[in-house]
């Protein structure tokens, strides 16, 4: 199961991982969009909401501070979705079923975003799992178990 985890893990922080280089290569064409969907700013927002979505993604990719990093995902995802993917005001219905379909997308989002939230710390195969005290460490030898290094 840890694999499994680990696994997820990258699927779901890569796609953040992606979504955040992506805002910061083709900053220039989606600030424009950003800017026709009504964000302020968008010059200043569409690459800063990149480096939020990014070190998100990556700290629940690593497994560093994935609390922290789960909060910035979904402190990015929350505002983005009501402001870009408004489809209860969209008139014509292919264009308002994409932006419901992103919409949902989103909010999916969110909620396993806030599940993995309840995890225990530090997260199985995580770099704050290898840094952690918390494993005891020892070795088997014949019948005994050695705890500690000998004085």
């Amino acid at each position: 199961m840890r694999a499994l985890f680990a696994f997820g893990r990258a699927v779901f922080g890569g796609f953040f991982v992606w979504n955040g280089l992506n805002h910061l290569v083709e900053r220039k064409q989606m600030s424009q969009y950003a800017a026709a969907k009504g964000v302020p700013m968008a010059e200043v927002a569409v690459p800063a909401s990149g480096i939020l979505v990014l070190a998100g993604g990556l700290s629940v990719m690593a497994g560093v501070k994935p609390r922290e990093g789960l909060a910035a995902i979904i402190g990015f995802l929350i505002p983005v979705t009501l402001q870009m993917h408004r489809f209860w005001e969209v008139q014509d219905p292919q264009q308002r079923q994409g932006e419901l379909i992103n919409f949902t997308k989103n909010m999916a989002l969110v909620g396993a975003a806030l599940m993995m939230m309840e995890l225990a710390e530090p997260w199985a195969v995580s770099v704050d799992h290898a840094l952690s005290d918390d494993d005891d460490m020892f070795v088997h030898l014949g019948d005994r178990e050695f705890r500690a290094p000998p004085a």
